[in-house]
Parts: structure tokens; sequence; C-alpha cells
């Protein structure tokens, strides 16, 4: 406990902090990191997987990338009337309520199967329903970015902003790759892709409501702040005025580059199970494509872990640009590789190693983003930043839907080509934080 407190006094960051102070964290903290926890096992569980279930369920290209366009569209709308609702009813009573209405969307995902209708002449295919279950289970994830942002910014000595957010990240991934390995255990022993993955889902359904009782019977909000300093509309447009300068070159460039990714993300996996159905033995078990999918995103995700936080130390002597850039260049280059790649799995297998290598720069990003706010603005600073963002990358999801359906090749050469524009004008016009330089 002391050692913790003196590495808060100086306003440092280690990689195993989120684990160190895990226990002796104030009880509130620790039950909203638990849920968060829950949660994070939950989603990385299941998203990944969606569109290879509307595939198998008969939705075409152009409808999955209308999915992932849609989900872009929730995440960019989602914290503002999310923030009103806990105005009105409390933290505490809007928590527990969007917990159980993710959990209730994962339920219409588990039985869209069986959720086909024929009215007359029309008929409503079950992955209709994927779309409604959308819609639900991102009610939780509707609460918490800017606030976490700005804690770390608020804690964390401006020169260790990156490492600070390597923590943060370390903590929360890890639920990532439990997740991952977690369904891939389950699709290696089930006799289907659609059975093992409404056993994922039903897996994902225990753990938010799991997590939601927790943070209901255990949270005490009366000091909570979530929500309470939405001001609407007119609160939005003065963010967008105050927006600070430094970050305008670093929002173009990120913005192209996540639109290249928005444009091939959903569809990753049809790569692997579609067009190359890529079977693999690993450690003598031998795995479908389904399964080896989920050996991929651990494989990605086990480099994320492990780059993080050296790389966010490397920043302290390199500079965040460099650094941000690194993530740029992968996230731009990776769709290329991959739809080039033979179908071998050891190539696979480093060129999602290598994807790995983008999250090594997103605490240094992070810390770009927030580093230039001041020190009470964090929070606006950050959702003003991605409201812009993410509401640019919506369309991204039908563009790759499109093109994916006219040729797989062009829709990922495209989604590289815009990465590395936006890669490029960052490199040229983006400005590196004092702290930093």
């Amino acid at each position: 406990m002391a050692e913790s407190t003196a590495a808060e006094s100086e306003g440092d960051a280690d990689p195993l902090d989120s684990f160190r102070q895990f226990v002796a964290m104030p009880r509130d903290v620790l039950v909203l990191s638990v849920a968060m926890f829950a949660f994070s096992l939950g989603f990385q569980m299941t998203t990944r997987y969606v569109p290879e279930y509307m595939r198998v369920l008969g939705a075409g290209p152009v409808v999955v990338g209308l999915y992932k366009s849609l989900g872009d569209l929730i995440g960019a709308v989602y914290p503002y009337p999310g923030g009103a609702v806990s105005d009105r009813v409390g933290s505490r009573v809007a928590l527990t309520v969007f917990g159980f209405v993710s959990a209730l969307g994962f339920a219409f995902w588990l039985v869209a199967p069986g959720l086909s209708l024929s009215l007359g002449p029309v008929t409503i295919p079950g992955w209709v329903w994927i779309f409604v279950g959308l819609f639900l289970v991102q009610a939780w994830k509707s609460f918490g970015l800017g606030a976490t942002f700005a804690v770390v910014k608020q804690s964390t000595e401006p020169q260790h902003l990156a490492a600070g957010f390597a923590s943060t990240e370390t903590f929360r991934r890890v639920g990532f790759l439990l997740g991952l390995l977690a369904a891939t255990a389950l699709l290696a022993v089930t006799a289907s892709f659609v059975v093992g993955f409404q056993a994922i889902l039903a897996v994902a359904i225990v753990f938010a409501v799991a997590g939601t009782v927790v943070q209901h019977f255990l949270y005490d909000s009366a000091a909570d702040t979530i929500g309470k300093s939405f001001e609407g509309i007119a609160g939005i447009r003065r963010d967008l005025r105050e927006m600070p300068d430094p970050l305008q070159p670093l929002l173009l460039g990120d913005t192209l580059v996540r639109f290249g990714n928005g444009m091939i993300y959903a569809f990753v996996i049809f790569v692997i199970t579609d067009i190359w159905q890529l079977e693999a033995t690993v450690f003598g078990i031998a795995l479908g494509p389904a399964a080896f999918f989920g050996v991929l995103l651990a494989v990605e995700m086990v480099v994320a872990l492990l780059s993080m936080y050296p790389v966010a130390r490397l920043a302290e002597r390199t500079g965040l640009k460099p650094v941000v850039g690194l993530g740029f260049v992968v996230y731009a280059v990776f769709p290329v590789v991959l739809i080039t790649a033979p179908p071998d799995p050891l190539v696979v297998g480093a060129i999602f190693a290598f994807s790995g290598l983008r999250f090594a720069g997103l605490p240094a990003h992070k810390a770009l983003i927030v580093g230039p706010a001041e020190q009470d603005t964090g929070g606006r600073v950050t959702g003003t930043y991605y409201l812009v963002r993410n509401t640019v990358v919506i369309p991204s999801g039908v563009v790759g839907g499109l093109l994916y359906g006219f040729d797989p090749t062009v829709a990922f050469a495209v989604a590289t080509a815009i990465g590395l524009l936006g890669t490029g004008l960052f490199l040229v016009f983006g400005e590196e934080f004092p702290a930093y330089a």
C-alpha cells in the first residue's frame, strides 16, 4: 500500500498497477471494475463472431456492412441520451437498467436463428433480430469513456500519461483475452458454429447479469457524478469550437485510419472462415476455421498486452508522435497484408501477431488526445474527439460491404489506401505533446 501511494505521488505508472491496486480500491471503484471486467469478457467473446453468425443465417456482405455501420452510429450517439437518462433516474438505477438491457440484447442474438417469420409473402429472416439485439447490447457501453480519460489525466504527470493509459488498457485487455480463449474453447468442442456461438452467447448473458447484479447491490452512487454535466446540443457545439488546435491533424489522420479499418473489420473473419476455410492444429487439438479465428485474435491480444507498456515507456524517450504513427501504420497495412497472404496457419498467425502492435500505440494515442486539454476538461475533450471521429466513420461498414460484395481484395486494398492516407497526413501535420518533446 505504501509503495502504491509513493508511486501515485510521483505521478508515475506501472503496467501491473491495475492488478496491485485491485484489492486496495475503494469499494465503489472495485465494484465498477468488476462489472466492467464482466462486460468486457462478454463483449469480446461475442462481437467479433457476430458477422459470421449473420452470414450463416443468410445475410450478405452489404447487410453485414450495415450492421457494422449501425454499431458505429450507436457508439457515437448513445453516450448523450445515456447521460440524460442518468440525470433523471440516477447513476445506480441507470447502470442497472442498461446492464440488464445489454443482457437482453445477448439473449436476442441467442434466439435469432429460431425467430425467422413468414408474414404472408414477406419473410423476416433470423438475422434481422441481430440488429434488434445490437441496439440493446450496446447500452451498458454508453458510459465511461470520457470519465476514464479524465481520471487518468488528473492522476498522472503529463510525461507519464502514455504509461498511465497502458496500465488501464492492460487490465481491460486481459478481460478481452480471457473472453477470446473461452470462445475458442467453446467453438472447438461444439458440433457446429451456430451451436458453439449460442453457447458463447449463453455465457455472455451470465456474465452480463452477474456484473449487473454486483454493481446494483454493492455500488453506492451517492457521490457519483456520471451524466450530471450533460448540457445537450449547445454543450456539444461549444466543445467542438473549443477543441485544442493540436488535436485537429491527429483527429483527421485518426478518422481516415479508422475509416479504412471500419471497412474491413466485420469481414476479417470471413477471410478465415469463408474464403480460406482455414483449419489448424494447435497443441495437438484440431480446430475448425471459427475456433482458429479465436486463436488468431488471442495471439493479437497477447502481443498487445506484451507490447503496450514497453512502447509507452519508449514514447517517453522518442515522443508520442512516432509511436502513434507506428500504430497507424499497422492499422493501415494489415488489410492488404492479410488478403494477399498465403492461407498458411503460421503465416496468418504471424500477421495477427503483427496486428497486435497497433495496440502498442494506443496508450500514446490516448495521451496525445487528452494531453493538450486543460486539467479539468479532459473528459469533454475526449468525448468531443470521439464523437467527431465515430460519426464520420459510421458509413465505413456499408462502404466496405459494397466493395467486399464486388471483390474482397478490392475492399481490403482500398481500406489500406485510406489508412495510409490518414497516416501520412498525421506524420506530416501532426503535433507532438510538449511534455514528450
